[in-house]
């Protein structure tokens, strides 16, 4: 190796890009190579000159230059350098007749030579002697945007250019612009409107005409619709007439303009020229309607363009067949089809019935050959219908015009039976630019794109006639045909799908304008479907977007005298039209000569058309206007292709390794004298001939032709790369061409034959199409890559751009999904059931078959050969891998591209030997089922599965089997199957299971005590034991088990592992797995899905169980039951609704907090255990609108209500607080009524029943003895309002009239002590406030692992703490949503746990206490969800109803008691922390604990002392305040208003006034006071201003929480005021009460604290009994002493 290769490196220019050029074919020719010192790149010869392009972007002239004026001579013998455009790096060159034009990389456009038609786009100047920009603008933008070129084409005079967006610019004269223009030169260059929004590939320029090949619209993004409007003479192109129930659209107008009209002027467009007759043309800028459709079709849908009238030449009563005259030879005559076919009666039938209904309407529609359609109104379309569906279909296959209406009379010539409604015909159709889409487009374009998608995934029919090779189609279509016996047999159902896929189409692609279905489809509505694949994949998939499109259209334009524009006549045409025989050709490249024009295919033929007076177009067929394939001997690929004056030259692939040429046209002898006229004359080909000297010029990479010069550009074959890119290219070519003949030859035919799919079954059906489908694709990628490489090798040679090595994964993919389908197909029997529709088909020896498959063994069973054949393309992996290394060795090994070579190469050999393995697996499966016993195949049998081993050789039994019963394993790639049966019948296994592999567990059972080679089968529902006959058998089904369940569980169960993925298989299957598995044993899952993860054998981890009856379970499980978060769904179909658990399980049930949301609307959210409520809960009654009828919380015992709970009757406003026994209210409660009744008292069987105390709003009481509720029944007393009170016996409901007979007394003013008495009395008939929530409390013990309050391990209980905390953490990971930041943040530091060691200290003390602050901030941690809980309990018990002030005494209480229940738990979690009042260990300097801020102030004595509000207060009374306010509000509201009364009253005076009221010394009287920053003299009329910061100070009493708050507020208050003073009197100073008081009542008067009374009591009651006495005691006195003093202050 001693020098790399690469398309940079200068490898000297005799190797690589010589040019060599030659005229004529004689023997005598030897071709001259043009000398360059640089590799040539590119050449164009126009008709005395030529054009070169060399490395480095440098452009050489050669030949007759008559526009250099500077030369001597015009002649250049040797090639000239353009010196004008060394400066630009050219990367195109064109040479038209006596112009020339270059593409530099930027885009530009450069033109030189003869100008006088304005062929080189510059205004003014008949000749430009050298290079010269061309400037093209586009004017729709402004300012006007250049347009970027990619190649330009040179005619004689005209020039096309296309540029980047695949748009086509024309400058020059003459109808071959396709110029919207009748004024000529065009000096600017203009768009070329028809081609516009079109994806144009290449163009091409004759002397008079253009080509150009254009991407199908298939291929496109959405185009923009087409005008609505015809662009020349203006007139709508649509017309739509409405009929009552449909609409009719007509594309008929065909624009005068369209045509150049002839020197006679005679030829009218409106003649009905042969062009429109041929086409069915209605516009020029329109592609031709060809109808993708063959069914009658009623004129509902019908969208057959109406053609010109031709004047009175079709009586109406009388059908014509009219042959448009000049196809008189490819189309067969229609009525030799009607006379030649055996079924007289049905056309004599459908041509009476043709007559019948043959009326002539104005606004009929047209058919396309001047026809009228048979059917104007609806009932004859019925009719006709049911009499098609009466009669056998397969009749009516004459071409009467009762079938015509059906079918568009096709320019195609191979398409004679258009008509035949059951053949699938092979009519070649525009994939999506046919006119018919066209018009869906202009009538729905929103729309349009998706159907014609639609259409496209639907019609199987139309898709066969993509690639039908275009000579004898017909022929073989005709001889099946008439072959067929004319039974009158309904059509199969193959022929159904596609009828109906194509009936379906048409309905599809007019949306929105069809209003009604046709009977026909209405009727077939009831058959099962089965999906068509079409046989040319639709769309062009993502992945190989970049590899050249295959789809492709040629349009063509100018003058067609010589028939040059293949539309079959000899037309001019001003506007590009779509040569309609090529759609579907695949054509990839076109080129055209003087007057006739070239198209090269994907198949690597070449189609020729236009003059061929010296047999340039290489066949003889006439008429030369239509394309028609050259003559080539078989075998012969042709690749590139040239165009001159009077020849054509082809570039082809032969038998041997170089590129051969070959030429056709006119002989050209080397006689300077010789006349033109002789010139004319002299001899030519007849078909193309040999060239045979192309041996000699080494490896020939491209050719053109020009005037009446050859040339050939070629490589030397340097170290074997360039004969390995040729080889590469060939191979592909060749492969591409065998692809294409077996889908042609082979399943075309199959595809058309009527009984195919009934005989195959559908099944089988199904997977051939499936077959079909991929073959299909497989045939797409290696017809693109073979084009691909074709233009690899005309341009660059950088290995890097191969798409065999950039997009492998796609080949790899693409091969493998092939062969899957093969191998299905194969397993299922296909190629058996293929065998006698080939027979029938192709004959008894079925040779096409035996030819295609290449098969070199003799004798071989048909079935054999077909899957042979279908086995081929595995071969051609081989191929690349070997090509692909041949290439790697001409690059040195350590380089990058030899790497890449080398990789790729390996990776299609791996694929290559792992789709061997898989056929050979199809096989054995195949031969597997053949030999299997039984009728378990029909189920056992799968498209997919494949078997890996079974135990027919008795290597494998079951332990503990049964003396007679016989048992058969089956190991296939899904599964595992058990068969069994009795000895004596041992072909008839009775049963069978089928164990699936991905929930299967398999085991080795050690042989040490038992002596037996086992296995032990763990499956989700049964474990068994195999024994194996030795231990070699033992190790190969273990293997081949776990090898099978691991490729199952990949999800390659079908294909094995792919050797591109680098999966390393693992010896053995994970024992945890994600699988799907449906119970069929389990009574509690039985026919249940569960979808999930397993360990061995059993659901374990995240996963879904569906029940048949439609219950899910969504969440965690744990061997094999529910365990952990799960939610479940019952379905409730009485309410049509859904009972919806969301919460915790445990052992398959229903365990721990949880949410249940029955179907009734009702809603519980607590604990469970065992299915059922237990603990506690909330229950939410009524539908979910804002107001719940009613909610209980409490305590639940198996699903009932039992212990404490707060019920709220919404609906009639009553609470009830109290004790329950089995969903009864039983035992003390108290009920609070929104009416401010009041009632405590004993409750029985859900009454009141018992002793009870009942209170009004107005204080009326009644203490005795309740039968019901609100029924008294028994002794009692009732007291009113102003002590009077009633002694006896009472009956009667309250509220309503009471029967009584008693005493009546009246005490005495003094006599207070009974009220007294009675006052203490509420509250003892009602539930003691420690025994509220215990199930609240005990659920907090559980979860930290005590089952009794107190009793249990401290450490269990901090790591029960942990295991909670992470657990959350780790969810709050997984979906980072459910917390805040805060929320986590305060997760993180509950991490760490406060340790100490010995006796608690202060500082041990706050430690404790901020961890707790911290864990009752968060619901995670068990403190926090203890508090979370008892702050919702008593809101639901305190707010609504619940706020009655006869309640307060309770609602305080019960916080007491939750401190000291909590403080229990925290002594439990700190168990050195001292109990209630106890002493903290080393007294404090200066703090105590009681403030949560740190700013104790108090006296020291408080600090030492460890007292449970001081603790657990501020976490607590913040959360319960705003209820807890209330009850105080509402409790001290009378004397509150009194008091507020008089706060109002007397700060309405000003300061020194009020103070001299209120007795202040006037020493202590402020005299100056600062507000806002100034100091202000205190006048008489100051108010507000005195002692303001104190004030301020004191009306922060509101805003705090706690009673320790709330004090630290006062003693600040008092602070301020000593300050103020100490600054009046400027000493220092030491208060008396009787000083201090009146200055303390002036503060709090102008405080205006509204509640102070509420705030007095709330102190009082819940302040820390330790600080009673203390400063704080003294100062909470003097505000007390206030408020009392203001209620009583009279103002004088």
């Amino acid at each position: 190796m001693e020098k790399q290769i690469s398309s940079g490196e200068e490898d000297g220019s005799g190797e690589k890009g010589l040019l060599h050029t030659w005229r004529g074919y004689s023997y005598s020719t030897t071709p001259e190579r043009v000398l360059l010192s640089r590799p040539v790149l590119q050449a164009a010869l126009g008709a005395n000159h030529g054009v070169l392009l060399v490395e480095g972007g440098q452009v050489y002239s050669f030949g007759e230059l008559p526009w250099k004026q500077n030369q001597t001579s015009s002649v250049a013998t040797e090639p000239v350098l353009e010196a004008v455009l060394s400066e630009q790096h050219v990367v195109f060159v064109a040479a038209g007749s006596a112009h020339s034009g270059v593409v530099t990389e930027d885009g530009g456009v450069h033109m030189w030579g003869e100008n006088a038609h304005g062929q080189c786009g510059l205004l003014g100047l008949s000749v430009i002697p050298n290079p010269t920009p061309v400037g093209v603008l586009d004017s729709e933008f402004t300012p006007p945007q250049t347009v970027k070129i990619l190649e330009v084409a040179c005619g004689d005079q005209h020039t096309l250019a296309l540029s980047s967006k695949h748009e086509v610019w024309a400058w020059g004269s003459g109808c071959q612009l396709g110029l919207n223009t009748s004024t000529f030169p065009v000096w600017k260059p203009q768009k070329v409107e028809p081609l516009a929004g079109r994806h144009v590939l290449q163009v091409a320029c004759g002397t008079a005409h253009s080509l150009a090949v254009v991407r199908s619209s298939e291929a496109l993004v959405p185009r923009k619709p087409p005008q609505d409007k015809c662009g020349q003479c203006h007139q709508l192109l649509y017309t739509m007439t409405d009929k009552e129930d449909h609409v009719i659209i007509s594309d008929g107008h065909h624009c005068p303009l369209g045509v150049e009209l002839d020197s006679s002027g005679t030829k009218s467009a409106l003649e009905g020229s042969p062009e429109q007759v041929q086409q069915g043309k209605s516009s020029p800028t329109e592609p031709v309607p060809s109808m993708p459709t063959q069914i009658p079709r009623s004129p509902t849908s019908s969208t057959i363009p109406e053609s010109t009238l031709l004047p009175d030449s079709t009586p109406a009563s009388e059908p014509q067949i009219q042959v448009p005259a000049s196809s008189q030879e490819p189309v067969e005559p229609t009525l030799e089809v009607s006379t030649e076919h055996e079924a007289p009666v049905a056309n004599e039938e459908v041509c009476v019935e043709a007559s019948e209904s043959c009326t002539l309407e104005p606004d009929s529609c047209r058919a396309p050959g001047g026809k009228y359609s048979p059917f104007p109104d609806e009932q004859a379309v019925k009719a006709y219908l049911k009499r098609l569906s009466d009669h056998a279909l397969a009749e009516h296959v004459a071409k009467t015009p009762s079938t015509l209406h059906s079918a568009q009379l096709s320019s195609d010539p191979a398409d004679p039976f258009t008509s035949d409604p059951l053949i699938p015909v092979a009519q070649s159709v525009t994939p999506m630019g046919s006119a018919l889409n066209n018009l869906v487009v202009s009538c729905a374009s929103a729309v349009g794109e998706r159907v014609v998608s639609t259409y496209e995934a639907l019609s199987l029919r139309k898709v066969i006639g993509y690639w039908a090779p275009g000579e004898g189609r017909e022929r073989v279509e005709e001889r099946l045909r008439l072959e067929e016996p004319m039974q009158g047999k309904k059509s199969s159902s193959l022929g159904d799908i596609r009828e109906e896929e194509a009936e379906l189409s048409r309905r599809l692609s007019l949306p929105g304008l069809l209003s009604q279905v046709s009977p026909r489809l209405l009727r077939r509505t009831s058959r099962p479907r089965a999906r068509a694949i079409p046989l040319t994949p639709g769309g062009i998939p993502e992945a190989d977007a970049h590899l050249p499109s295959l789809q492709t259209e040629v349009w063509s334009w100018g003058r067609g005298q010589e028939g040059q524009l293949g539309h079959g006549d000899l037309l001019p045409r001003l506007q590009p039209v779509c040569v309609k025989s090529l759609n579907g050709k695949e054509v990839l490249r076109v080129a055209a000569g003087a007057h006739h024009s070239l198209a090269l295919t994907a198949q690597s033929q070449v189609f020729s058309w236009g003059c061929n007076t010296s047999g340039q177009l290489g066949h003889m067929e006439s008429p030369t206007s239509f394309p028609h394939l050259a003559k080539l001997s078989d075998g012969i690929r042709v690749w590139d292709i040239g165009a001159g004056q009077q020849h054509t030259l082809l570039l082809a692939d032969g038998d041997c390794m170089q590129p051969i040429l070959y030429y056709s046209g006119q002989q050209v002898k080397e006689v300077a004298e010789q006349t033109q006229e002789e010139e004319q004359t002299g001899e030519y080909t007849q078909q193309p001939v040999l060239l045979p000297f192309c041996m000699n010029l080494g490896y020939v990479s491209s050719v053109c032709a020009g005037g009446w010069t050859c040339a050939a550009l070629t490589d030397r074959n340097v170290m074997g790369f360039i004969a390995s890119l040729h080889e590469l290219a060939a191979a592909e070519r060749k492969y591409y061409c065998k692809l294409s003949n077996i889908k042609s030859l082979l399943l075309q035919p199959l595809l058309k034959l009527d009984s195919l799919s009934s005989g195959l079954g559908q099944s089988t059906a199904g997977l051939l199409q499936n077959l079909i489908g991929r073959l299909s694709r497989l045939s797409q990628l290696t017809g693109q890559n073979s084009a691909s490489l074709t233009t690899f090798l005309r341009r660059s040679r950088d290995i890097r751009g191969l798409v065999i090595l950039d997009d492998a994964h796609l080949f790899l993919d693409t091969y493998s999904e092939y062969c899957s389908a093969v191998g299905d197909l194969l397993v299922m029997g296909g190629f058996l059931a293929l065998v006698k529709p080939c027979h029938d088909v192709f004959g008894k020896g079925a040779e096409v078959v035996q030819r295609l498959s290449e098969c070199s063994e003799e004798g071989l069973p048909l079935a054999d050969v077909l899957s042979h054949l279908f086995y081929l393309p595995i071969k051609h992996l081989h191929e690349y891998g070997r090509l692909l290394l041949k290439l790697a060795t001409c690059y040195e090994v350590s380089s990058v591209d030899y790497q890449k070579l080398q990789d790729a190469c390996s990776k299609y050999e791996s694929m290559a030997l792992h789709l061997k393995r898989r056929r050979k697996e199809a096989e054995c499966t195949l031969h597997f089922w053949k030999s299997f016993p039984g009728k378990m195949t029909d189920s056992l049998r799968k498209p997919s599965r494949r078997l890996i081993c079974e135990s027919s050789n008795k290597a494998l039994t079951l332990q503990n089997a049964g003396r007679f019963s016989v048992n058969w394993f089956m190991l296939f790639n899904d599964a595992l199957v058990h068969a069994q049966g009795m000895v004596p019948y041992k072909s008839l296994f009775s049963t069978h299971h089928i164990f699936p592999l991905a929930t299967l567990w398999v085991e080795p059972i050690s042989e040490e005590n038992t002596g037996l080679y086992g296995l032990k089968v763990t499956s989700p529902e049964e474990t068994f034991t195999l024994l194996a006959s030795s231990p070699a058998e033992k190790a190969k089904w273990f293997r081949s088990i776990n090898q099978a369940v691991e490729q199952a569980l990949s999800g390659l169960g079908h294909d094995g592992i792919p050797p591109t993925t680098g999966v390393t298989q693992r010896t053995d299957p994970p024992i945890s797995r994600t699988a799907s598995y449906t119970f069929y044993k389990d009574s509690r899952l039985k026919e249940a899905t569960y979808e999930g993860r397993w360990v061995s054998g059993k659901p374990h981890g995240r996963g879904v169980v569906k029940w048949l009856d439609g219950r899910m379970y969504t969440g965690a499980f744990k061997n094999g039951l529910e365990d952990g978060f799960g939610d479940y769904v019952v379905p409730n179909k009485n309410l049509n609704s859904c009972d919806h658990y969301q919460g915790q399980w445990k052992d398959g049930k229903m365990h721990g907090f949880g949410t249940f949301r029955y179907s009734s609307g009702e809603v519980y959210e607590g604990s469970f255990q065992d299915n059922m409520r237990h603990g506690h809960g909330m229950l939410r009654s009524g539908k979910l609108n804002s107001t719940s009828p009613s909610v209980f919380i409490g305590q639940w015992q198996y699903d009932k209500k039992s212990g404490y709970g707060v019920f709220d009757d919404i609906t009639r406003g009553e609470k009830y607080m109290g004790m329950w026994l089995d969903d009864q209210r039983q035992g003390n409660g108290v009920v609070v009524t929104q009416f401010g009744l009041y009632y405590e008292g004993a409750f029985s069987n859900n009454k009141m029943m018992g002793t009870g105390v009942l209170l009004s709003e107005d204080d009326t009481t009644f203490e005795g003895e309740f039968s019901e509720d609100w029924t008294l029944n028994g002794k009692g007393m009732l007291t009113m309002p102003n002590g009077d009170y009633i002694e006896g016996s009472f009956s009667g409901v309250w509220g309503t009239g009471l029967k009584m007979s008693g005493s009546y007394y009246k005490p005495s003013l003094y006599d207070s002590d009974k009220e007294k008495a009675h006052a203490l009395k509420l509250g003892r008939l009602a539930v003691h406030s420690e025994e509220k929530w215990k199930a609240v409390f005990v659920e907090c013990w559980n979860r930290l692992g005590c089952d009794h309050p107190g009793q249990g391990q401290t450490t269990t209980a901090w790591d029960n703490i942990a295991v909670a905390l992470t657990a959350n953490l780790r969810q709050q990971r997984d979906s980072p949503e459910l917390l805040s930041r805060s929320h986590h943040k305060t997760l993180e530091s509950l991490e760490c746990i406060p340790h100490h060691v010995g006796p608690v200290t202060l500082e041990v003390y706050h430690t404790i206490r901020r961890y707790l602050v911290k864990a009752c901030d968060t619901p995670l941690h068990p403190l926090g969800r203890l508090v979370e809980t008892l702050v919702s309990v008593y809101r639901m018990t305190y707010v609504g109803v619940g706020a009655n002030r006869r309640l307060l005494p309770q609602a305080v209480n019960e916080i007491k008691s939750y401190l000291s229940r909590i403080f229990q738990l925290v002594r439990f979690l700190f168990p050195d922390l001292p109990e209630e009042g106890g002493s903290l260990a080393d007294p404090p300097k200066e703090t105590g604990g009681s403030d949560p801020a740190g700013k104790q102030l108090e006296s020291p004595k408080p600090g030492c002392v460890v007292s449970s509000s001081a603790l657990l207060l501020p976490v607590l009374l913040p959360r319960l305040y705003p209820p807890l306010f209330t009850l105080y509000a509402l409790e001290k509201e009378k004397e509150d208003d009194v008091y507020w009364e008089c706060v109002l009253r007397l700060n309405k005076q000003p300061d020194l006034a009020l103070l001299t009221f209120l007795g202040v010394q006037q020493k202590f009287w402020p005299v100056t006071v600062t507000v806002h920053g100034e100091k202000q003299q205190v006048l008489s009329s100051t108010k507000d201003a005195c002692f303001a910061s104190a004030v301020e100070t004191l009306q922060q009493i509101s805003t705090t929480f706690t009673p320790s708050d709330k004090l630290q507020v006062i003693q600040l208050t008092f602070e301020e005021i000593t300050q103020q003073v100490l600054a009046l009197l400027k000493q220092d100073f030491l208060w008396s009460m009787d000083d201090l008081f009146p200055v303390f009542l002036f503060v709090v008067l102008r405080a205006r604290i509204r509640n102070l009374g509420s705030e007095v009591s709330l102190i009082e009651d819940l302040m820390d009994p330790c600080v009673q006495h203390g400063e704080h005691g003294i100062m909470f006195t003097t505000l007390k002493a206030c408020y009392y003093q203001i209620q009583h202050e009279k103002v004088t």
